[in-house]
């Protein structure tokens, strides 16, 4: 078999079976339509010729072992990627496939012209001249977050098989659920993976390799208010609405995700619902440095004393619950995984994009559990909209760097 016969196929049938996790859920995998798919894919791994192939009863993540045809020279690694797409449209995907891409034409997606990709409003679009571009029809997102990422660790493994020439270590796969509802990697079993190191391919355009990602935490905060006819209002009522707009307005107005990049974190307000009686607001808290993380958790509390002290009883309360950390914290200590990826992208003539992610990855929980797994590109631009394509050449490229991180890692 050539190199990428099966990457487009396979990913095209990947991302029309609709696998969107459920943030509502209390079930492990979050929803059904994720087991199925993930049985599926245990499934492909036993035709390719894949061994020990397992579906863990705690976490959903199947799990699979390529065995080493290079005499036991090298350490064991591991690529993972997520089935899951997030909190958009995901039923009935029917990806649109525009060849050889002129670089600066807008791509309409919907039939009415409603929706369309122009590069005035995404310029990274002027990146893939000559491309082939894989987008949405405007009414979904396409997937490829991450189900590029999938499609490409499995091209890879099956071309490893079929070409039992290319020397190479052995190698540990894990395809997992409910990344995007930030849960996914909470249960995985990362000492039974058994691998040194291991990379989540989950990034976004070429080249790019993460290493840093937020610390990262949600705040809930619950107001009581005092509900009487507005006749009789004065002096009595408390709306738990006002309340919340109060609350707002003392956290630093300029401490949003719409107004920061970089290293500068925010308070992000992506929920708030309630009447005068009772009002919930719901934060992302995202922080690099982790003494300002911790600060900005503080500072969630000192907010709600503030406010509390206008009145003779708490009305304000704030629970906040960690979700990941920066993976830098780990993966500094020992850069080996880094530095591999690295030298594998230059070795391709692929020039590595490395930067602090504003965001994590399963990678962030995963590093924490003892085995460090940085992020590699899979390709995705636009991700999480409808708005979603990516290029099929870049997510060849991506399959060239599992292989080529497999074939030096000795």
């Amino acid at each position: 078999m050539a190199k990428y016969d099966t990457l487009l196929s396979r990913f095209i049938g990947y991302v029309k079976v609709n696998t969107r996790s459920n943030p509502e859920s209390t079930t492990i995998p979050s929803a059904q339509r994720e087991v199925d798919f993930l049985k599926t894919l245990a499934e492909e791994l036993n035709e390719i010729g894949l061994s020990d192939i397992k579906t863990d009863p705690n976490s959903g993540y199947v799990t699979a072992v390529l065995p080493a045809n290079d005499g036991g020279q090298s350490d064991v690694i591991g690529f993972i990627a997520h089935i899951d797409t997030a909190d958009f449209n995901a039923e009935n995907i029917a990806p649109k496939i525009v060849e050889n891409y002129d670089g600066k034409s807008d791509v309409p997606l919907s039939a009415d012209g409603k929706f369309t990709l122009r590069p005035s409003e995404f310029p990274a679009m002027r990146n893939y001249a000559g491309k082939t571009l894989i987008t949405t029809d405007g009414s979904t997102l396409l997937g490829a977050d991450d189900k590029s990422g999938v499609a490409e660790i499995m091209t890879a493994v099956e071309y490893l098989v079929a070409h039992p020439e290319v020397k190479h270590g052995e190698l540990h796969v894990a395809f997992g659920p409910d990344e995007e509802i930030g849960t996914g990697a909470d249960h995985f079993d990362a000492k039974g993976f058994g691998v040194k190191f291991a990379y989540t391919v989950d990034g976004g355009p070429l080249g790019e390799l993460e290493y840093e990602t937020f610390n990262a935490a949600q705040a809930v905060v619950e107001i009581e208010g005092k509900e009487v006819h507005t006749a009789t209002a004065k002096g009595v009522m408390v709306n738990a609405l006002q309340l919340g707009i109060d609350y707002h307005d003392l956290l630093p107005a300029g401490d949003r995700p719409e107004l920061t990049e970089g290293r500068q974190g925010f308070f992000h307000l992506y929920k708030m619902d309630g009447t005068v009686d009772h009002a919930t607001l719901t934060y992302i808290i995202r922080d690099h440095d982790k003494k300002l993380f911790e600060q900005r958790k503080q500072d969630m509390q000192d907010v709600a004393a503030k406010v509390n002290a206008d009145y003779d009883t708490e009305r304000v309360h704030v629970t906040v619950t960690d979700q990941y950390y920066n993976m830098r914290e780990v993966l500094e200590k020992d850069m080996t995984s880094v530095d591999l990826a690295e030298r594998a992208m230059k070795e391709l003539s692929i020039k590595p994009v490395i930067y602090p992610v504003r965001g994590g990855t399963d990678g962030s929980k995963i590093s924490f559990m003892g085995v460090p797994t940085p992020n590699l590109f899979a390709g995705g631009e636009n991700m999480h909209s409808r708005f979603e394509f990516v290029a099929l050449e870049t997510m060849e490229q991506a399959v060239d760097v599992i292989l080529k991180i497999s074939e030096l890692n000795k």
